[in-house]
């Protein structure tokens, strides 16, 4: 089954909000709408233009443009048969504030990584060395044979 047309259990979450940031994940989960959106930031463009870079067929990009429509990422206005895609990003600050919340748990661990490391080399009678300096040796002249 295309993972354009599968709808995974989570997309039927009852509370809207939770409803949203799983279409948001499923949209951003692949590469080409990933793409797409990166060429629609500050510019709309037709369909046709979306799909010029690409090594897959215009139906395959509707497709993947209409992934990222029900995820509220891109607004398409027709006329006639012209669609034009824009950007719109307010479902992506909704993901990164989830996000957010485990950057701080991650931050705690780096904290504790960091301390730990100190803690080693203070054992060892190393003096802890400062932040960026890790690996660093001294640049020496070539030996000579």
């Amino acid at each position: 089954m295309s993972s354009l047309r599968a709808t995974p259990l989570a997309l039927e979450a009852e509370d809207p909000e939770t409803a949203l940031l799983d279409r948001v994940f499923f949209a951003l989960s692949d590469p080409v709408r990933r793409r797409i959106l990166e060429r629609l930031d500050g510019q709309a463009l037709l369909v046709s233009e979306l799909a010029a870079p690409f090594a897959i067929s215009l139906q395959a990009v509707s497709r993947h443009i209409q992934v990222l429509v029900r995820a509220g990422l891109v607004r398409q206005e027709r006329t006639g048969r012209i669609s034009r895609c824009s950007l719109d990003a307010g479902p992506v600050y909704a993901a990164a504030v989830w996000i957010n919340r485990y950057a701080r748990y991650w931050q705690a661990q780096f904290d504790l990584l960091a301390a730990t490391l100190t803690d080693i080399e203070e054992r060892r009678g190393e003096k802890p060395r400062a932040a960026g300096t890790r690996g660093r040796r001294k640049q020496t002249a070539p030996r000579r044979r």
